[in-house]
C-alpha cells in the first residue's frame, strides 16, 4: 500500500510537470459542467491540460485551490492551500525537528483517491522544493 501511494504521488508530480495552460474553450463541455456543478463559486479560473485530464486552478472562499478532473469530468484530486498552523500536529513536529533551518513557503492539503496527504513547500537559501507527508506526519516524498 505504501509503495502504491508513493508511486501515485510521484506519478502526480510527473504529470504536473508536463501540464500546459489552455483556454477554457479547449476544455470539453462535460469537464466544465462537472467543475461548475462542484464549484459554483469559483473565481479566477485557469485551466491546464494534463496527460490524464484537466486541472482547474481557482479561488473559492478566499482559498487557493486546484482540482484535477479526468476527461469524463470525474474529480480525481483536490488541492487546497491551508495555513501552516492547520497542518496536523505530527507534521508540524517533523518540520520543527528535521527542517528547522528551512523557511516554509506554502502548505496544502491534497485529497486523491480517498487518501489525504499534505504538501509543504520549503526553502533554504535560494533553493525550494516540496515535501509530501501523510496525515500521521510520515515524510512520503522529498523532491529535493
Amino acid at each position: 500500500m505504501k509503495k502504491v501511494m508513493i508511486l501515485a504521488l510521484v506519478t502526480f508530480g510527473v504529470v504536473q510537470a508536463i501540464a500546459q495552460k489552455i483556454k477554457e474553450s479547449e476544455v470539453p463541455q462535460v469537464v466544465k459542467s462537472a467543475f461548475r456543478k462542484a464549484y459554483p463559486n469559483a473565481k479566477g479560473l485557469k485551466w491546464d491540460k494534463e496527460e490524464a485530464g484537466f486541472e482547474a486552478s481557482f479561488d473559492q472562499n478566499k482559498n487557493d485551490m486546484s482540482v484535477v478532473l479526468d476527461k469524463m469530468g470525474i474529480v480525481k484530486e483536490v488541492e487546497t492551500e491551508i495555513a501552516k498552523d492547520k497542518l496536523p500536529k505530527a507534521i508540524l513536529e517533523t518540520l520543527k525537528k528535521d527542517f528547522a533551518d528551512h523557511d516554509i513557503e506554502e502548505t496544502a492539503m491534497i485529497v486523491a483517491n480517498g487518501v489525504t496527504t499534505y504538501e509543504v513547500e520549503v526553502e533554504k537559501g535560494k533553493k525550494s522544493w516540496d515535501l509530501i507527508f501523510d496525515s500521521a506526519g510520515k515524510l512520503l516524498e522529498n523532491t529535493q
